[in-house]
């Protein structure tokens, strides 16, 4: 559980005059469930999912970014980054790059090897995105237009 990251966050969106609201709940395992208790909608869920991508002789860690009702197809992911193949990263890599749990990753990189992507469908469909921050008990619900000019991730067509 980060508290620092959430920290971070906020921080963030007060220097850059976001648009955003913080929700306290209980943790909840699945992105529906976490939607329902959120009183969001599935596919405002920023779903981060954190990646290796390797082959043709590189490394390097992406988090991908896409709507919570969608699945990665990390095959696009590592050919857009210059590899192969990606696959997920371990419990403990994540802890290492993020700070945070699988689940409670929020769509921002403050690590320098972490490279941030999201897919374009993530801005097309919602005024606001709702992502946990940091822990599995707190979520913040960000205006989309603020998440994307901050965040600036590189975008990458991997949902399906």
């Amino acid at each position: 559980m980060s508290e620092k990251t959430f920290q971070k966050l906020t921080a963030l969106f007060e220097l850059h005059q976001a648009r955003y609201s913080v929700v306290e709940h209980p943790s909840a395992g699945k992105s529906e469930e976490v939607a329902k208790i959120r009183g969001t909608e599935l596919g405002q869920g920023a779903k981060a999912l954190l990646c290796v991508v390797k082959g043709k002789g590189t490394k390097q860690y992406v988090l991908a970014v896409l709507p919570a009702d969608k699945k990665a197809d990390l095959t696009k992911i590592a050919l857009a980054f210059g590899g192969s193949r990606a696959s997920l990263v371990s419990p403990l890599e994540a802890q290492q790059l993020t700070d945070c749990v699988f689940g409670a990753i929020p769509p921002f990189s403050f690590h320098e090897q972490l490279k941030l992507a999201a897919d374009p469908l993530l801005f097309q469909r919602f005024d606001e995105l709702a992502f946990n921050a940091g822990t599995l008990e707190r979520s913040i619900i960000l205006n989309t237009e603020d998440y994307k000019r901050m965040a600036n991730p590189h975008l990458i067509e991997f949902a399906n």
